[in-house]
């Protein structure tokens, strides 16, 4: 028989334990999310219905990677490359002033993660981005090592978004795209592009407290 305490099994106690933990776990992650200093992309709401708006975005510069295959594979594989090169796998020419000698050095510069990591289809490949910090232009970027990486300008774009919780899932991208794709016809907007998967957390970010969202480029209206 179980051990008693003050009327309560001992098997109720490590039931109230466990429950105390991970509520203790979850309120610990809810409260470190909403502390994370991340700088996160610029936007105006222009319009908002229950998880549907319409956005327009600032210019922006990111840092781009293409990967073939499907849709769940090719992120963990850019998020490698771009990660990489954010951590310090970069050049960074630094020039001296005009004395004697005039002289030059490599170094490695690391840039702060911003949010969010962002996956769209271009000619049967997938184009993987990280949003770059504000204080940066193009010119005081870092050059990467890594050929696969490119640094672009994202011009002002008017985006209708769709925000959701859940895993990083083919089958929850699809869905709320096709509920987002659904909102645009009945608003009576034209599409100027391709769909982005944008995700603002971590891994380690229970699936149930991650913000996700499928955005699509329109045109103005």
């Amino acid at each position: 028989t179980d051990l008693e305490l003050g009327g309560i099994d001992m098997k109720t106690l490590k039931c109230i334990g466990l429950a105390g933990f991970t509520l203790l776990t979850v309120s610990s992650l809810v409260v470190a999310k909403s502390a994370m200093a991340i700088e996160k992309a610029k936007y105006t709401v222009l319009e908002k219905e229950d998880n549907f708006e319409l956005r327009q975005y600032e210019a922006q510069i990111v840092a781009e990677t293409y990967v073939e295959g499907n849709l769940e594979d090719v992120g963990n594989a850019g998020f490698r490359r771009l990660y990489a090169y954010i951590s310090g796998d970069n050049k960074k020419k630094e020039s001296v002033s005009m004395t004697a000698p005039v002289g030059q050095e490599t170094v490695s510069e690391k840039i702060a993660m911003t949010a969010p990591v962002s996956q769209e289809k271009k000619d049967n490949r997938w184009r993987i981005t990280f949003l770059m910090p504000t204080k940066y232009t193009l010119e005081m970027l870092p050059e990467p090592i890594d050929e696969r990486v490119k640094l672009a300008e994202e011009p002002v774009r008017l985006m209708a978004a769709v925000k959701y919780s859940g895993t990083w899932s083919e089958e929850g991208y699809k869905k709320n795209k096709a509920l987002l794709e659904e909102y645009l016809r009945m608003r009576g907007l034209t599409k100027a592009g391709a769909a982005v998967w944008a995700r603002y957390d971590p891994p380690f970010m229970p699936w149930f407290l991650r913000r996700n969202e499928v955005l699509i480029p329109v045109e103005k209206f």
